[in-house]
């Protein structure tokens, strides 16, 4: 477990490990906002620099923009689903700068975009609460075990946050079990 005086070590091999996980969520939810604003390239562009860091790229400027950018385009949106699933694709593009700061917000740079991908998923059924924990589940599943590693480091998620915020604790417990 995290030691709040002191930082935690993590590696470059861990971002790229974390940030193809958050990757991998988001393009999950990619097609909720596409086909509503087919036009709009903001979240495909932040989770492509996402997949480019995972595998050997940069963590530099592009990340950065294509987050913030993903994050303006979720404002366009027509639909919370729509939203949501621009949100996912910001936190893949951004799970490349967690930090080696024991506070349990670091959480949602490991799990955000799979927890948005889960909400975006249940706006699209509804608001079906099922449906979220399933794709939960999913999320979990795809999790590999450096994703797990990296943590553990840290506290657990933290409280509030919405049904988002429900959605990241119900998958740190599912990856901390």
């Amino acid at each position: 477990m995290a030691d709040e005086a002191s930082e935690i070590e993590l590696s470059t091999q861990d971002l790229r490990e974390v940030t193809a996980f958050a990757a991998a969520c988001a393009d999950s939810a990619l097609e909720a906002f596409e086909a509503e604003q087919p036009d709009d390239t903001r979240p495909r562009e932040a989770i492509g620099a996402a997949w480019e860091f995972a595998r050997g790229g940069e963590r530099g400027k592009a990340l950065r923009d294509t987050a913030w950018a993903a994050l303006k385009a979720a404002k366009c949106a027509d639909t919370p689903a729509g939203r949501e699933a621009a949100r996912a694709a910001m936190a893949a593009a951004g799970a490349a700068y967690l930090h080696p700061l024991p506070k349990a917000t670091q959480v949602k740079h490991i799990l955000g975009a799979a927890a948005h991908a889960a909400r975006t998923a249940e706006l699209l059924a509804d608001d079906d609460p099922a449906v979220g924990a399933a794709h939960v589940e999913r999320a979990v599943g795809r999790a590999t075990p450096g994703v797990v590693d990296v943590l553990a480091r840290y506290p657990a998620a933290p409280t509030g946050g919405g049904r988002v915020g429900e959605l990241i604790r119900m998958l740190d417990d599912g990856l901390r079990r």
